[in-house]
């Protein structure tokens, strides 16, 4: 057994053995019943004497945390009950000084779905797992491997794998996107591309701007950073600019962060003119924008926009996206574009992180998208989610009573539903779930989650069209009942 002894210290070696035996006792890393080490035995491992092990052992007697069993050894007690002079939670002091960034307030909106394997799941936020062509996607590993050899499983680039960057380089330029492979990061997911981006650009104590509501993820990095948070409002046409410009006039912010297409968690897509108002303002208040374009491809009706950073006429806005959403969120791949010191900034941030994104994937993804299965896998894709779009927006006008209201996304994976006047969403959650559906409140998605309480989030893309009927059909009753 091995124990960090110091026989230099001044505390006696009897007392060192005790203490780490307490911290697990307390821990329940020794749970009740447990036997601890026999004293010849531990002795004899630790390099001490068996009167020193005896004398540890007397203190955990003692203070009631073990038993001594005659010829049987030492034990783990139930319950003790004498009275330990330590922490209620076994940890040490400097933990108290540990900052979580305000991530309790969303805490209390989160469900513990995990042990409900029959309820219905309506609060996801990505696509239909199961649609995702799993036994295409495994022979390409085994081909990348039988190709590639050792080099498929080594490091790789920090950047990424160059064929994947040079084959996104040629799917953004179809959305009007001119760059290059140097200009694109390969990360770990949107969420660590949003992270390395926040690091580098936002020291603690800088201004960050956000729709009002916007991505859940988003705000837990911009607290955890210490940041001020700004937030704009925004309507079914996307942020309100007008105000956007009142807030860079006050407070100087170091960063505009907006979802554009089919805005996470209102479905709303930024009008044409309101896009090109944003990059007016961002040039002329001298502030980048980070684009989050994590589903721009799921469209299912109207004109497709031009993404901000085709818009984009000096580098200011950084564009990122992800595959995580579209195909499997375990597969846990984004990418970054940026221009000039940006990027290198963030290439030398992503070594600190990580190394490199899992080069094994990035090949099998770059065979993926290469030949066409992703553009057909998506295609095939939107068909079914706005069949199940129109699934959910038709048992929404079947089961939701009066005053609620919605409006139906004309892409994405969400639909934003208001509730009924003095309904919280806080409240009505655990009330769904006695009826054995989960959704995922409004307060999520705000600052102050008192804000959100009249909305909740509802994603139609990851439940067949019959799951869907059933669920809404709980939620309504839910409503109704409480």
């Amino acid at each position: 057994m091995r124990l960090a002894l110091d026989f230099a210290s001044t505390e006696p070696v009897y007392v060192q053995i005790s203490d780490h035996f307490r911290r697990s006792v307390l821990s329940e890393n020794l749970r009740p019943g447990v036997r601890l080490p026999a004293v010849r035995a531990l002795a004899a491992s630790l390099g001490v004497s068996r009167g020193t092990v005896e004398s540890a052992y007397a203190e955990l007697v003692a203070e009631g945390l073990v038993a001594s069993r005659q010829g049987s050894g030492y034990y783990v007690l139930a319950h003790a009950p004498g009275e330990v002079r330590v922490r209620s939670d076994g940890w040490p002091a400097w933990q108290e000084r540990l900052s979580y960034g305000g991530f309790e307030a969303m805490s209390a909106y989160l469900p513990e779905v995990s042990r409900q394997t029959d309820w219905i799941a309506l609060d996801g936020g990505a696509c239909d797992p199961r649609l995702f062509p799993m036994a295409e996607f495994r022979k390409l590993l085994g081909q990348v491997m039988r190709r590639d050899g050792p080099a498929a499983v080594e490091y790789g680039e920090i950047a990424g794998f160059g064929p994947l960057r040079a084959t996104l380089a040629q799917v953004l330029a179809s959305q009007g996107i001119q760059t290059g492979p140097g200009n694109i990061l390969i990360t770990a997911g949107s969420q660590q591309a949003l992270s390395l981006v926040a690091s580098l650009i936002l020291p603690p104590g800088s201004g960050v701007v956000v729709e009002r509501p916007t991505y859940a993820g988003a705000l837990d990095v911009f607290r955890s950073r210490g940041l001020h948070i700004h937030t704009v409002g925004l309507d079914e046409d996307g942020m309100d600019v007008d105000e956007l410009e009142g807030i860079l006039v006050r407070h100087k912010p170091g960063l505009i962060y907006t979802i554009p297409n089919f805005h996470n968690p209102t479905g709303a897509c930024l009008s044409g003119q309101r896009r090109r108002q944003l990059i007016s303002l961002a040039g002329r208040y001298d502030v980048p924008i980070l684009e989050d374009d994590y589903v721009g491809d799921i469209r299912y009706e109207g004109r497709a926009q031009p993404t901000l950073k085709s818009l984009d006429p000096d580098g200011r806005v950084i564009y990122m996206s992800t595959f995580s959403k579209m195909l499997i969120p375990g597969l846990r791949v984004g990418f970054v574009v940026a221009d000039g010191p940006v990027y290198a900034h963030l290439l030398r941030s992503k070594r600190c992180h990580d190394l490199a994104t899992c080069n094994l994937i990035q090949r099998a993804l770059k065979d993926y998208v290469s030949v066409g299965r992703y553009g057909a896998h998506l295609q095939r894709s939107c068909t079914l989610y706005r069949r199940r779009r129109d699934a959910m927006h038709e048992a929404l006008e079947r089961h939701m009573p009066r005053g609620c209201s919605w409006v139906r996304p004309k892409g994405g994976l969400f639909v934003w539903l208001r509730l009924p006047e003095n309904v919280k969403s806080s409240n009505l959650l655990p009330k769904a779930c006695e009826k054995g559906v989960v959704f995922a409140p409004g307060g999520n998605f705000y600052i102050d989650p008192a804000q959100g309480e009249g909305f909740m989030r509802l994603n139609f893309a990851s439940n067949t069209e019959e799951v869907i009927e059933e669920g809404i059909r709980r939620l309504g009753v839910a409503l109704e009942g409480r």
